[in-house]
């Protein structure tokens, strides 16, 4: 009984889990400035970003300034296109809109298509895949704020996605919607 007691000392000092805010912070003022943000987001006025093989589109990032915890944003791949390989610790959730495909994760392929949810779990190493005749359209929803702010920031790239155009898709520009 006393190895355990000794095993957990260290436990009960005081520790830092997450590190102060500090600084000209008025809460009351930080309230009345996210209040007055817009509550409907117009998609059409936010700009596709990439290509040519695949598009994103941030509907909702810190940098807004409209929520400090989540992260929301429209992906579009052509067929034939895979994603980055990458890791993060932060849960990822990917509503497939439209088209078909699979995921790898951790070596293991999983297939989806449109009205499917695919969960992508901490530290799984993962890559997406577009496949079928048509874009696949996805929308992702992750906290990835949240672990940032806990310094939870253990990402990595193992491959880069491609640039080159897939065959027949050259011209290819996502729409609106």
């Amino acid at each position: 009984m006393e190895a355990k007691a000794e095993k957990w000392e260290k436990w009960e000092k005081s520790r830092v889990f997450v590190r102060g805010i500090e600084g000209d912070y008025d809460l009351t003022a930080e309230l009345k400035r996210l209040r007055s943000m817009p509550r409907v987001i117009k998609g059409r006025d936010i700009p596709w970003e990439g290509g040519p093989r695949m598009w994103n589109r941030w509907l909702v990032h810190p940098k807004s300034g409209i929520t400090q915890s989540l992260m929301a944003h429209l992906k579009e791949m052509v067929p034939g296109s895979a994603s980055q390989k990458h890791g993060h610790q932060n849960d990822a959730m990917i509503y497939i809109l439209e088209g078909q495909g699979y995921e790898i994760h951790d070596e293991k392929r999983y297939d989806w298509e449109a009205g499917d949810v695919v969960i992508v779990h901490p530290g799984c190493v993962h890559q997406h895949f577009a496949t079928g005749d048509k874009p696949a359209k996805v929308l992702i929803i992750k906290g990835k704020p949240v672990y940032n702010f806990m310094n939870l920031l253990f990402q990595g790239l193992v491959e880069p996605a491609s640039k080159e155009p897939v065959p027949g898709w050259e011209n290819y520009q996502p729409q609106a919607y």
